[in-house]
């Protein structure tokens, strides 16, 4: 099994998320996907890439590590956030119920419940002072 491994580190502040998704795009240039595929991933980082920047760090500037990891048996990607800021699961969370109207819903949520729906799989963890939140989605 083949598998090519990119790391990206920049400030996590929302004025990178550009080259963050230009980041993921170049990763799987050379796999076979669907634009649909492309489109689902492309939402689900930028959703977490700008949680990260606005939550993570609120009293100062930080950063964050974008590690993207390629397989071709199945063809998959697996891409890891890992900040170190304050410690947060977005997983525990309970899932926004989308049955009631925007007006009844609470604010927040849906997001995070996006990319849990659009993903094959998704975990956190706390490690050694930092938040790890990887996602992973199945290019064909």
């Amino acid at each position: 099994m083949a598998e090519n491994k990119f790391r990206l580190v920049l400030a996590a502040v929302t004025e990178n998320l550009q080259q963050v998704i230009s980041f993921i795009e170049e990763s799987i240039q050379n796999t076979d996907h669907s634009p649909k595929t492309v489109i689902q991933i492309t939402i689900a980082v930028e959703e977490i890439f700008v949680n990260i920047a606005h939550y993570a760090y609120p009293e100062k500037n930080g950063e964050v590590v974008i590690e993207a990891v390629v397989s071709d048996d199945p063809p998959a990607i697996a891409i890891t956030f890992i900040d170190s800021g304050i410690p947060y699961d977005p997983l525990a969370k309970a899932d926004p119920d989308i049955t009631l109207s925007a007006n009844k819903r609470q604010i927040g949520g849906l997001g995070i419940y996006l990319v849990k729906k659009t993903m094959d799989d998704v975990s956190y963890k706390y490690e050694d002072g930092h938040n790890i939140l990887t996602i992973k989605k199945l290019l064909s």
